[in-house]
């Protein structure tokens, strides 16, 4: 009977043990699950608009209308390695910027548009 006991309690001991380490991992659910949701609705999306905006740069073409981070809007002029020549107003002023100014590629985008109508 006492082998029968000591059974019992090694047992009920051992369960108990395995249910602390279950608990300890599933107080660590939760923030595993806010880390996950962040990656999901903030990191990656970022990622993806950052992918899109290097393509965008990559592809721009001397006659393309652009705009600019600042809001100056133009007409490529040039292209170098890491600046862009454009052309801007009616006294065709024209300045050199960055590649990685450019927030915007205008001739791109209204053909876009054109497509989908």
């Amino acid at each position: 009977m006492t082998n029968v006991y000591q059974l019992l309690t090694t047992a009920t001991e051992t369960a108990s043990g395995n249910g602390d380490v279950l608990t300890s991992i599933l107080s660590y659910a939760p923030l595993v699950l806010v880390i996950i949701a962040f990656y999901f609705l903030l990191i990656r999306p970022q990622q993806k608009k950052d992918k899109e905006d290097k393509a965008m740069r990559e592809n721009l073409d001397i006659g393309d209308e652009i705009v600019t981070a600042g809001g100056i809007i133009g007409r490529i002029v040039s292209i170098k390695d890491d600046t862009i020549v454009i052309e801007t107003g009616s006294d065709r002023s024209k300045i050199r910027i960055t590649k990685w100014a450019v927030s915007q590629n205008l001739t791109a985008a209204e053909a876009k548009n054109k497509d989908k109508a």
